[in-house]
């Protein structure tokens, strides 16, 4: 059975950023500085935190909520160097924001989700009392998790704001299921549970793929069939002679393309690495940045060949930024763990998924029927 679906160098990622600084110093006879090596990485910064990416993927558009969530997620650094008064001014302006200028933040708010919002708008304000308290008395240890209790509260009034699907999937791909939405799965494994949130905003039809064979509970008792510490997990392998899921009605494998989505883009480029399609070195919306990134696997030679083998990537390092590694653009990533890092650290080849199950948004699943 082949099991070429994530490619060799995938487990070089860390040394590929390195070696020719590395080589030039062995011929040397020298140790290279660390200077040396900085000098040679990329200079993006990559995002590592799995909850700013997918706020950042919502398709909404308000720059005020925008603002807020950017001021927001920048406290904990500005914490750490001790900003207090700017961070002091930027509080009071989003106080200011939520108690001026909520009309223009509900304008983006979908009319059947307006009472909510409302409450949502109510709720985030309060968490910002505790949060004036802490950078007044220059609490550094609790700005990230009062600045997260906000974000919290922000980004669930961006999803209140997202109005409909946003694009149209070609219809090469109408016989396959979509996400148009988002939805949470939890797996349960043998070392314990991960909860993975989708987002079909960025990739529908693989998150479509994915949860639909959740639902069917195709991954329930499978095993980590391939595994390289500190670089990923991969599952999904059926029993069998076959690589991937076969569809009952077809009785073939049915497979899933490549599917990116770039920022400029509300539509995901399909058929092609982004790299091919002319957008070499941009960062997708979904980068593998963040430990616990979920993505469909397929042959090393066919980016449109993956099915129902999926992989978690593990690393996280400066030495692999966003939109600069060998991994982003190459392969669909449809989602991110949220919750279980603790477990993934605990995975190894072998391992067993107990059970999978969709557990919010099952109602954004678009079955191949429906399309």
């Amino acid at each position: 059975m082949s099991k070429n679906f994530l490619v060799n160098w995938l487990s070089r990622i860390f040394s590929s950023a390195i070696a020719f600084v590395v080589s030039v110093a062995l011929l040397a006879n020298t140790q290279p500085s660390e200077a040396a090596l900085i000098a040679a990485l990329p200079s993006t910064t990559a995002i590592k935190d799995a909850r700013i990416l997918l706020r950042q993927a919502l398709p909404i558009d308000n720059a005020l909520i925008r603002d807020i969530q950017l001021t927001l997620e920048k406290f904990p650094r500005q914490a750490n160097l001790k900003r207090w008064g700017n961070m002091s001014s930027d509080v009071d302006k989003i106080v200011q924001t939520l108690t001026q200028q909520s009309d223009k933040l509900l304008s983006s708010v979908v009319p059947a989700q307006k009472e909510t919002a409302i409450a949502t708008l109510s709720d985030l304000s309060k968490t910002l009392v505790p949060l004036q308290e802490a950078i007044a008395a220059k609490d550094r240890n609790s700005i990230k998790p009062l600045s997260e209790k906000s974000l919290d509260y922000v980004g669930l009034l961006e999803s209140q704001m997202v109005q409909s699907f946003p694009f149209q999937v070609p219809d090469a791909y109408a016989n396959l299921p979509q996400l148009k939405g988002r939805a949470i799965v939890e797996m349960e494994t043998e070392k314990g549970s991960v909860t993975m949130l989708l987002d079909g905003f960025s990739a529908p039809v693989n998150a479509g793929q994915f949860v639909d064979l959740v639902q069917q509970g195709f991954y329930n008792g499978l095993v980590f069939n391939r595994a390289d510490d500190n670089y990923f997990l991969q599952a999904g392998d059926p029993v069998g002679d076959a690589d991937g899921y076969v569809d009952r009605k077809t009785g073939k494998v049915r497979t899933v393309p490549i599917e990116v989505r770039v920022p400029s883009k509300k539509e995901p480029v399909y058929g092609k690495p982004l790299a091919e399609a002319g957008f070499d070195r941009v960062t997708p919306v979904l980068p593998f940045s963040a430990y616990g990134t979920v993505a469909m696997a397929h042959p090393a030679n066919d980016p449109n060949g993956g099915s129902s083998q999926f992989f978690i990537y593990l690393f996280e390092s400066d030495l692999t930024p966003a939109g600069l590694n060998l991994i982003d653009g190459n392969y669909t990533v449809f989602g991110y763990v949220t919750e279980g890092e603790e477990t993934l650290r605990k995975l190894k080849l072998g391992d067993k998924i107990t059970s999978a199950r969709v557990i919010a948004g099952l109602g954004n699943l678009v079955p191949p029927s429906r399309t």
